[in-house]
């Protein structure tokens, strides 16, 4: 609860939250590979962003359905990107590492990302269609969610 305080605290509302219909907001990040990524250039493949941290239980336990849901659809035109926010990469990485992750993990440390998407709850994932449009947001992680993940990522790829 502590940890979330301090990141709505470093997250002011310069920005209002994404929804559904807008633009997703574009960003280039560093990725735990060492290129750089950039959402924009996704433009034409369903993309899942989903915001976490080293230090967010319910992120932990949602990152290998995450995994195969990536595993699943990767094949079909879709993207998955885990953009962490810790202020230590390398926390990030080994993580990612013990969970055996697939998709791309990618490095928001000043935050600059997750406060432009103005998420104010951990995790949080948006969904984005072939077109660069936000489809759906989910805060936080519930027991089940990644059977709506599923339907939503695998209707967005039929489209």
């Amino acid at each position: 609860v502590a940890a979330l305080g301090a990141l709505a605290a470093t997250a002011p509302r310069a920005h209002a939250a994404v929804a559904p219909s807008m633009p997703a907001p574009d960003f280039t990040l560093r990725s735990a590979e060492g290129g750089n990524l950039r959402l924009g250039e996704l433009r034409g493949r369903v993309v899942l962003v989903n915001f976490w941290a080293t230090w967010c239980g319910p992120c932990k336990i949602e990152m290998p359905h995450l995994n195969r849901l990536y595993e699943k659809y990767r094949n079909a035109g879709f993207v998955l990107l885990g953009i962490n926010i810790d202020e230590d990469p390398k926390q990030a990485v080994a993580l990612a590492t013990r969970l055996g992750l697939k998709f791309p993990v990618l490095f928001d440390t000043d935050k600059a990302v997750s406060r432009r998407y103005a998420l104010d709850s951990m995790p949080g994932t948006v969904l984005i269609d072939r077109d660069g449009k936000v489809r759906h947001v989910h805060k936080g992680y519930r027991e089940g969610v990644e059977a709506t993940y599923d339907a939503q990522v695998r209707a967005l790829v039929k489209e």
